[in-house]
This record gives C-alpha cells, structure tokens and sequence, in this order.
C-alpha cells in the first residue's frame, strides 16, 4: 500500500519538535520529486551487492535508505536499478552517498534522492547489512519509520504517528 507524500514543510509545522528531521542536504534525480513510505534499511559502503538483492523483491510502497557512509568514491544505485525498483513497487530511496545515471533517473518515474554522483561502480562482495538501523543527519532510521522526503527535506513521522500510519495503511 502507498503512502501519500505530504510536503516536509507542512509536516514541520504540524508536528514540530517530535517530527525527526534528516539535517543531511540531499539532491533530487528522479523523476517523482515528492515520495513517502515505511522504510526499510541497507548498511553498505561501496558495496551494493545487498540492495540490489533487496530490491528484486517486492517493495509494498517501502522507501529503502542506504547508508553508504557518506562517500562519494563510488555509486550505490544506477538506472537500471531505479526501473527495477520501480516495477518491484517500491516508492522511492535515499542514498547517503553516490548515484549514478542522473540523466536518466530524471525520466523514471521512481524517487532518488542522494548526496552526489559518481560513474564508478561499487563493488559486489555482499558486505553490509539489511534491515538494521543506520544513522546519519542527527536521524537514526529503522525498519517500520515512516519516511517522507520532497525536495525540501528528508523527515521520519513522530512515533506514535508512524504507528498509526502503519495501521491505517495495511488495512
């Protein structure tokens, strides 16, 4: 089930203090400019093995955030990727790190967000890990989060609002 974007700066002013705000700047590449979902996580420094595994399966309107680190040496998601996760359902992802393909990404229909790009692959030995907490911007991220990010921000529902949104979203 999707999840209704809501603009970062309407969030912010209704929930003030308790909505989690991801002080890291991010640049939009893809096509969908506004996207919201539960999130799922990957832990990988120039290593994208484990989320390309992840996103070949089905994404139920999640938004996957990858921690990579914050490194710019090499890219975590591409293109090709971004179709896949499309297809797959999934509603967008946050890199904090590099992507590449950013001609391309404007025209798919899929939200990216990242810090930058880079041409240069990342390895694939399988280093990292899925679904674990990762932490960057002052936000720590976890699996079940509510996640909406437009071009203004990245920002995680209050908890108690998140639980809700889960509960109203599944049925």
């Amino acid at each position: 089930m999707q999840t209704t974007p809501v603009p970062t700066a309407d969030l912010a002013d209704q929930y003030g203090d308790r909505l989690r705000v991801c002080a890291t700047q991010f640049t939009t590449y893809g096509a969908v400019r506004s996207f919201a979902g539960p999130v799922r996580t990957v832990s990988c420094r120039e290593d994208n093995a484990l989320l390309h595994e992840l996103l070949r399966t089905p994404g139920g309107g999640a938004v996957v955030v990858v921690d990579g680190g914050g490194s710019l040496d090499t890219t975590l998601f591409g293109d090709r990727m971004a179709a896949r996760a499309r297809d797959n359902g999934w509603a967008g992802i946050v890199v904090h790190g590099a992507v590449r393909d950013s001609v391309a990404l404007g025209g798919i229909q899929f939200g990216v967000q990242a810090l930058g790009t880079n041409p240069r692959r990342a390895g694939k030995a399988g280093r990292g890990a899925v679904d674990v907490p990762v932490s960057f911007g002052g936000v720590t991220f976890a699996v079940g989060d509510i996640l909406h990010a437009d071009e203004d921000g990245v920002v995680l529902l209050p908890v108690e609002q998140a639980s809700h949104e889960s509960v109203r979203d599944s049925g």
